[in-house]
């Protein structure tokens, strides 16, 4: 299977978001929005993200190592107390 660039897969999402499963030639509109894709190839993509997601839910993918992120959680909680305190004009 050839692969996705990311503006394929920024607009796969878009047209997924707007082709729902009642809209008719489904896969051909979002092919279409994608672009360099046929309609068969863009449902096999749609399936591979269902099966992602199923095991991501069913905790079948492992978290990743965020230790060495760790080292920098002083960062992350300054810019916390700061989008916090920060007021709306």
């Amino acid at each position: 299977m050839a692969s996705w660039t990311a503006r394929q897969n920024k607009k796969f999402e878009e047209a997924l978001a707007l082709n729902d499963q009642e809209t008719p030639d489904r896969w051909h509109n979002i092919a279409k929005c994608v672009g360099g894709k046929s309609a068969e190839e863009v449902r096999r993509h749609y399936e591979l993200l269902v099966k992602d997601i199923m095991q991501i839910e069913n905790g079948q993918v492992p978290l990743p190592n965020y230790k060495a992120a760790e080292s920098n959680s002083r960062g992350y909680a300054n810019e916390h107390r700061r989008l916090k305190n920060l007021k709306l004009q």
